[in-house]
């Protein structure tokens, strides 16, 4: 309104009251900000027990609650499906990842039998924002704009350098911003970057009082593993003594912490893992680097995290946030670099000369061995349909949550976060038929100090992706380990006593075995999951 000079009594009285209004006129709708760790291990974590330093992630699991029995799919698009749709990956469209077939299931981008999660706040009045990696779809129809994210700044594929938009495949990453390829700023460093935009796009929308849904999707600690330059020693010497030893270590500091019953026990070793004492002083050498490149890359990333709460509190909205961080699976065991259908190209590209690794011009990978080092004290990592691929870190705080500095074990799927967020929010899930039901449950009123589990014994979760599956109801598991899938490479097993899954009880207990296996398959008929083996044999 523009004075004249000439408003009524009336008027000037609806302008006072306007420019006197509180800056939010809907205090009880929360901001939400959702924080995706990539390819971040479950014990790497210092409120996790490790030593590395993450005060920052470590400060929101002492003002809200940490979950240990947080489950993702084995690998990101999958997961970021699920995540985005409160559903199972096949019916959101992502049954493999970097496959795009005209196959329900396999579209390679988020179908048209789910409602993505942002378009649901939306057209619930708020503001949407998104940073970082996308992975689930190339196309702009399929981008974050068509799935109801109004602001956005994202690397469209899996993974890029974190120095530049030079990829691991000719042509290189593709970024976009609000729907319009973008270049990567000159000299700018992914985790930085991704926070300075989001800040931005939070602070642009503050002034109608509209809530917002922010959606961090970090791409560190995920490869290739290059932090700025005060990083690069930060934990010089401190993983010498070898990812065998780390590994029992991480057991003993996961206890220490609370995360896991001292009970607990680590599966046996993977036997393809070279033992760190049959290696080279040279070989020990990159390995430890190559962990103490990863470590900096998660104190980083906590530093960025800091960044946003503190802007959050400056600027009065803290109160007012509900806070999910997470990881996306399980730890890393890819090395693209040293094998592959990718190595040629980044070897031609990249120089990972010890004395680089780390830098810009490097591309370093901590591999299998790391990664089950972070993934204790379950079996396998990333890709695997086993724990050490699936469990992963969860904290939630801020508006919402009743306690604080809890460790809760109950069990959740990245498929509840969508149908939390949504319940939080008061917003709606279309129910008119034009979609799949969501398959996860709101655990609005658990964080809220409800006494009730979000799953009850009878809840079910199915997987299929990659050549590997499971599925599981209450404590049973049947799971398979290597690809291809077979039902034939089926192992039962009971997760609350075995969670690194290393008693098999196929033969132990066949009844089970066989009701889990007819369970498998009407699980299949109903998420409409036809794994690729079975495609490609046609």
């Amino acid at each position: 309104m523009r004075f004249t000079g000439k408003q009524s009594p009336l008027a000037l009285g609806l302008l006072f009251i306007v420019a006197c209004a509180p800056e939010s006129s809907t205090p009880d709708r929360p901001n939400v900000l959702l924080i995706v760790a990539d390819d971040l291990g479950y014990a790497d974590l210092g409120a996790f027990g490790s030593d590395i330093a993450t005060p920052n992630i470590d400060a929101l699991a002492q003002e809200g609650v940490l979950f240990t029995g947080f489950h993702t799919a084995p690998s990101c698009a999958p997961t970021r499906s699920m995540l985005l749709t409160g559903n199972n990956n096949h019916v959101a469209g992502m049954g493999a990842q970097g496959t795009s077939l005209d196959i329900p299931g396999y579209e390679g981008h988020l179908s048209d039998r789910v409602a993505p999660l942002p378009r649901v706040l939306q057209e619930a009045g708020y503001h949407t924002y998104t940073v970082g990696k996308w992975h689930l779809g190339g196309a702009i129809e399929h981008g974050p704009q068509a799935a109801g994210f109004e602001r956005s700044f994202s690397l469209l594929p899996g993974a890029g350098s974190h120095f530049s938009s030079v990829g691991f495949y000719e042509g290189g990453s593709v970024y976009r911003e609000n729907g319009v390829e973008v270049p990567w700023p000159e000299g700018a460093y992914s985790t930085e970057l991704y926070t300075d935009r989001l800040i931005d796009f939070i602070d642009a929308g503050r002034s109608d009082g509209r809530p917002f849904f922010a959606f961090a999707a970090y791409t560190s600690p995920h490869w290739p593993l290059q932090v700025p330059e005060e990083y690069l020693d930060m934990y010089a010497g401190r993983f010498d003594q070898g990812y065998d030893r780390l590994r029992e270590q991480r057991l003993e500091s996961l206890k220490a912490a609370g995360i896991i019953p001292q009970a607990s026990e680590l599966p046996p070793r993977n036997d393809a893992i070279t033992r760190w004492e049959e290696l080279t002083a040279e070989e020990q050498r990159v390995e430890s680097r190559e962990m103490e490149l990863y470590a900096s890359m998660v104190t980083n990333l906590d530093d960025h995290v800091g960044r946003l709460t503190s802007y959050l509190k400056e600027t009065g909205q803290y109160e007012n946030t509900l806070i999910v961080f997470m990881a996306d699976n399980g730890a890393a065991g890819e090395d693209f670099y040293g094998s592959g259908q990718y190595s040629e190209y980044l070897q031609g590209h990249y120089d990972n000369a010890y004395e680089n690794m780390g830098r810009p011009g490097s591309w370093v990978s901590y591999g299998p061995r790391w990664a089950e080092a972070s993934s204790a004290p379950f079996s396998r990592h990333k890709t695997y349909s086993r724990e050490g691929g699936t469990a992963a870190p969860m904290i939630v705080a801020g508006v919402g949550v009743s306690r604080s500095g809890a460790i809760d074990r109950a069990y959740l799927t990245v498929m509840d976060i969508a149908p939390t967020v949504i319940e939080v929010a008061g917003a709606a899930y279309p129910s008119d038929g034009s979609v799949r039901p969501m398959l996860g449950e709101s655990a609005a009123t658990y964080l809220g100090g409800g006494t009730g589990p979000v799953h009850d014994e009878e809840y079910v979760t199915t997987l299929y992706h990659g050549g590997r599956a499971f599925v599981r109801q209450g404590k049973w598991k049947l799971v398979t380990l290597d690809a291809p899938f077979s039902e034939s490479g089926f192992q039962l097993y009971d997760i609350e006593a075995d969670p690194g899954e290393a008693h098999d009880l196929t033969e132990a207990d066949p009844i089970r075995y066989a009701a889990m296996l007819e369970l498998w398959r009407e699980q299949r008929e109903l998420l409409g999951i036809v794994p690729l083996e079975e495609i490609r044999s046609r």
